[in-house]
C-alpha cells in the first residue's frame, strides 16, 4: 500500500507540475498579447476559444501521465496504452463508467487520480472565470461585480446599499 500511495503522491506532483506551467506560461502570453486598438467581438471569442483549447490540452497531457503510471506499476487489468487511457480519462474526469475495472490492489490509486482530477478541473475552472470576467470587462467597459447585475444586487460599488 505504500508504494501505491508514493507512486500517487508523485504521478499528482507530476500533473501539478504540468498545470502549473501551463498554466503560468499561458496567462503569461494574454497579458503580454498585444492589445487591439479597438475592441472586436472577435478578440474576446478567439482568447475564450485558445484558454478553453489550452486547458483541454493540459488535462489531456495529466491523463496520459496518469495512463503511463498505471502502465509503469504494471497494474492488473490495464494491458495497453488505450486502455490505460481509456480508464484514466474516466477516473480523472470521475466519470468512472466501471467497464474496465482493475485490480483490487490497486484501487487506492484511483481514488487519489479522481482527487487529483477535481482539484485541477477546479483550478481550470477559475482561471477559465477570470479570463472570462477580462473579456466581459474589455467588452462592456464594466467592471464584472460592479453596476452589473452580476453583483447579486446590481449595485455600484461607489453606491451606499439602500436602507431597509
Amino acid at each position: 500500500m505504500f508504494l501505491i500511495l508514493l507512486l500517487g503522491l508523485a504521478t499528482v506532483a507530476i500533473t501539478v507540475t504540468i498545470h502549473a506551467a501551463g498554466t503560468t506560461w499561458w496567462i503569461r502570453r494574454l497579458l503580454h498579447r498585444p492589445r487591439p486598438t479597438t475592441i472586436r467581438r472577435t478578440t474576446g471569442l478567439a482568447v475564450l476559444v485558445e484558454t478553453a483549447l489550452v486547458l483541454i490540452w493540459l488535462h489531456t497531457l495529466e491523463v496520459v501521465a496518469w495512463a503511463l503510471a498505471y502502465l509503469a506499476a504494471g497494474t492488473d487489468g490495464l494491458e495497453s496504452f488505450e486502455a490505460a487511457l481509456y480508464f484514466s480519462f474516466t477516473t480523472f474526469t470521475t466519470l468512472g463508467y466501471g467497464d474496465i475495472v482493475i485490480a483490487e490492489s490497486w484501487r487506492l490509486l484511483t481514488g487519489i487520480e479522481s482527487l487529483n482530477g477535481v482539484l485541477l478541473i477546479g483550478w481550470s475552472t477559475a482561471l477559465s472565470f477570470t479570463v472570462i470576467e477580462r473579456v466581459w470587462q474589455a467588452h462592456t467597459g464594466l467592471a464584472p461585480h460592479t453596476g452589473t447585475g452580476l453583483d447579486g444586487a446590481g449595485l455600484n460599488d461607489s453606491e451606499p446599499p439602500p436602507t431597509p
